[in-house]
């Protein structure tokens, strides 16, 4: 028969086992509540490539860069300049204009992606500009760039031309825009710029104004429509090409009388209407009242505004089947 101080010591040798076990079962509890299964994303975005910083004017830089990825998705981006955060914008830009610096002073930029999460990229290469001397007294915009031409490279790219500009103190950048929205923009030595990012099978309309040290801009310069390449296999377009705005002062009204001309897309069956986007907004659906050999090929319709008011203006056809086609190009109407 064994001692009560035996049993005593035996229950004091279980405890201490019991606890030894239990800390045991638990520690690795505690190791996967604090490890990294706990589902936050901690991928930080690649780093923005191809930064390229522009001089727009003497206290103005026009800032680029290609987009970054993610394993979830990109929120933002921020513009550094000396590694201080000048400027953040969405995820759907990737340029961004700087403003109030100064005139005659080298500046270094850099980009660097945020996602939802917080995480940030390393920053880009930095991209070096000087901006140019003031020219306070500077009031005449430059001229026009002249003969603005354009071509598809393949299904996500354009490259346009042009003729320089003149300004009786010079050129320092040429602003591309499309849809009435800068795009790009190239120093004022240079006459062409390419343009990725663009969609398969899709018509663009762009325009280019030069702009000098006093941030005068030019008057557009004549419009181009270029059409990407479809993708393989994608089926023909049913955009409607070749689309032409002319305005006339009203016959009565005191308005201004704007007119379409384009040519209908080969769909193969009758197109019964077309609608009329201005400014990116549905405004009207165009029923043609008699059928007309080839079909509907002009419309007019009168506008109110007052002189300079600018409008961006495409169409789209309504095929056989009941559904809308594809947009035209979209090019842009100046009330004068």
């Amino acid at each position: 028969m064994r001692s009560r101080t035996s049993r005593q010591a035996d229950r004091r040798a279980g405890r201490r086992t019991g606890g030894a076990i239990g800390l045991l079962v638990a520690l690795p509890l505690l190791i996967t509540a604090c490890g990294a299964g706990d589902g936050k994303d901690r991928q930080s975005p690649s780093v923005p490539g191809a930064v390229t910083a522009q001089a727009s004017s003497a206290t103005s830089v026009h800032v680029m860069w290609q987009p970054s990825s993610d394993n979830k998705a990109v929120a933002g981006y921020e513009v550094l300049r000396g590694g201080a955060v000048a400027e953040r914008v969405p995820a759907d830009r990737s340029m961004v204009d700087v403003d109030g610096l100064s005139a005659s002073t080298a500046y270094r930029f850099t980009v660097r992606a945020r996602d939802a999460a917080g995480n940030l990229s390393s920053p880009s290469a930095p991209a070096a500009v000087t901006t140019p001397a003031a020219t306070p007294d500077d009031k005449r915009p430059p001229t026009a760039p002249a003969h603005l031409a354009g071509r598809a490279d393949g299904t996500g790219a354009a490259t346009l031309t042009w003729a320089r500009a003149s300004d009786d103190v010079g050129v320092t950048a040429y602003d591309v825009y499309q849809e009435g929205a800068r795009v790009h923009s190239v120093g004022g030595t240079l006459t062409t710029a390419r343009l990725t990012g663009l969609r398969p099978g899709t018509v663009y309309t762009f325009t280019v104004r030069a702009r000098d040290a006093a941030d005068n801009a030019s008057p557009d310069s004549n419009a181009v429509d270029v059409t990407t390449a479809a993708a393989p296999g994608a089926p023909p377009s049913t955009a409607p090409t070749g689309l032409r705005v002319s305005t006339a002062r009203a016959a009565s009204g005191g308005g201004t009388d704007v007119t379409l001309h384009w040519v209908p897309p080969r769909t193969g069956g009758e197109i019964g209407a077309y609608q009329l986007f201005l400014n990116g907004a549905p405004t009207t659906t165009i029923v043609p009242g008699i059928p007309a050999p080839g079909g509907l090929t002009s419309y007019t319709f009168t506008v109110t505004d007052p002189p300079g008011t600018r409008y961006s203006v495409k169409i789209r056809a309504r095929l056989a089947d009941g559904k809308w086609g594809d947009f035209s190009a979209q090019p842009t109407v100046v009330v004068p």
